[in-house]
């Protein structure tokens, strides 16, 4: 049975997805805020908060962790970003770290489109 195991499969095979949704962490970690499709802003607020939530621990399992999720080479200036400025950012909120804002419907196939972004302080 299926009881309780949310997830929004967004037409993708699992490894597919974990290669999108990590993809778009490091996108939304760099940039602050990106424009995608609602239903997969809807997944990546689930798994951009609990990045969030993972910075705030700061310990070294809660940033390997974190480099296993963004799925991060050589290149740690994310995970830098993210233990630094989004930790110290949401130090005293506990939880709800991101805003999805509806955008109008894209062109090509209708889909409707969004801006998921960070919270300001």
């Amino acid at each position: 049975m299926r009881h309780a195991k949310h997830t929004f499969k967004i037409g993708r095979t699992a490894g597919h997805r974990r290669c999108l949704i990590a993809n778009m962490l490091k996108s939304l970690i760099a940039h602050g805020r990106i424009e995608t499709t609602v239903t997969k802003a809807k997944e990546l607020r689930r798994h951009a908060d609990r990045m969030v939530t993972l910075a705030k621990k700061n310990t070294l399992a809660s940033r390997r962790q974190a480099v296993a999720n963004l799925m991060i080479g050589a290149e740690r200036t994310l995970i830098d970003k993210l233990f630094g400025d989004l930790s110290q950012r949401f130090a005293t909120r506990n939880g709800g770290y991101t805003r999805i804002t509806r955008l109008s419907q894209r062109v090509g196939d209708n889909a409707p489109t969004c801006f998921i972004e960070f919270l300001p302080k």
